[in-house]
């Protein structure tokens, strides 16, 4: 969809912004382009609609060479996201949304109507927000409204400049959250900068990362962050990458342990016998649903700890609730937050609506190690077998 070849920027003073680029961005592709201040990142963006013009070598996209194109016919077809938003102070939420598809010379009507349909798209009810201007929201409204705006003319090419960049951490992940949810429903080509090494992990399909004037290593997050191309991408991107990792590291079937399951409605005695067969202190105890319930001790069901249990009780009776779960595939960030928040020594991890184990902080550890241990070695997760210190794998 957009293709650089050789591209340059070098200014009359001498300065090289951007030196002999060349890469693409595949159709429904996002990118993220990341680096310090001055490193090309913002330029290259830039020469992607004409705000600033190469001085060298082309930009082609879907097969258009841009240089032949009309500058505010281009713009007009790239939606164009930046941190400052942009909105026009004296028009309603409405008309700034409707700005492009009225100035392609759709109907008053019809363009208003599509300006309510991204409004609700990006969480912004238009019979609430519609009549507002832009100074009666917040900045995370207002960038939601950026977004909207830029969406409005249904273009396949995106360009966001630091869009997250001004509002703050909690608002900004929740920003971040509602464009992953809007690009897994439209499929844009996307490409986004930030000078956030978490962001570029968490949004981008791969991640450009920037030396000066040129990508030291584009490539998906898992590879750059467990193996960096360069010394200069592995200082950028930090000590603490494997951390990072978590982010981009799904929960996987292999990861998980599989202790013994009861219902909550099931007799306590025959759960009790269950778990003395397979010699497990506990087990995990699903609701009548199959949905996570919490957990019991065998004690409990055989009466051995501080009450005796009742003939007739179930495993109800004794079990210890506890709602620390998660879908197969989400991130070890996601995994590792779940079991802080509540405290838990282990979570359960479901598929739809199929329970299929538990993921402990050593099984968590030994996922990241392997994705890591994988990516360095170009091997598969499944491949690794790990090396680990006696006593280290014992479930918490």
């Amino acid at each position: 969809m957009i293709r650089f070849e050789h591209v340059t920027k070098r200014y009359a003073d001498g300065t090289t912004a951007v030196d002999d680029l060349s890469f693409e961005v595949a159709e429904g592709e996002l990118i993220t382009l990341v680096g310090p201040s001055g490193c090309g990142k913002t330029t290259t963006m830039k020469m992607v609609n004409r705000l600033i013009e190469p001085t060298g070598g082309r930009i082609l996209v879907d097969g258009e060479d841009i240089a032949a194109a009309d500058p505010v016919e281009l713009r007009r077809r790239i939606g164009y996201v930046i941190q400052q938003v942009g909105l026009f102070p004296h028009k309603t939420v409405l008309d700034n949304t409707a700005t492009v598809p009225h100035l392609l010379g759709h109907p008053r009507k019809k363009a208003r109507a599509r300006a309510a349909e991204l409004l609700d798209l990006v969480g912004l009810d238009p019979s609430v927000y519609g009549d507002r201007y832009p100074d009666q929201l917040s900045g995370g409204q207002r960038q939601r409204v950026g977004v909207a705006r830029a969406l409005a003319a249904d273009p396949p090419v995106l360009l966001m400049d630091e869009p997250f960049g001004a509002v703050d951490p909690v608002v900004r992940e929740h920003l971040q959250n509602e464009f992953l949810r809007l690009q897994s429903t439209l499929h844009k080509t996307v490409l986004f900068v930030t000078h956030d090494i978490e962001e570029a992990v968490r949004l981008g399909d791969r991640i450009a990362v920037y030396g000066a004037g040129r990508i030291e290593q584009l490539d998906t997050p898992a590879t750059v962050l467990g193996a960096p191309a360069t010394p200069y991408t592995a200082e950028f991107v930090g000590a603490d990458r494997g951390l990072k990792r978590l982010s981009v590291t799904p929960v996987e079937a292999a990861d998980l342990e599989e202790p013994p399951v009861v219902r909550v409605d099931d007799p306590a005695g025959r759960a009790a016998d269950r778990l003395a067969a397979a010699g497990a202190p506990w087990a995990v105890v699903l609701g009548a649903d199959g949905s996570p319930y919490g957990w019991v001790p065998a004690t409990a069901l055989t009466g051995t700890g501080e009450e005796p249990a009742p003939q007739d009780a179930t495993v109800r009776t004794h079990a210890r609730r506890m709602d620390a779960w998660l879908p197969l595939g989400a991130p070890l960030r996601q995994a590792l937050s779940t079991m802080l928040q509540h405290d838990a020594g282990w979570i359960a991890v479901r598929d739809g609506d199929r329970h299929l184990g538990v993921l402990t902080p050593a099984r968590l550890h030994s996922a990241l190690r392997r994705a890591t241990t994988a990516d360095a070695s170009g091997t598969s997760r499944g491949e690794i077998a790990l090396d680990t210190v006696p006593g280290a794998g014992a479930p918490l």
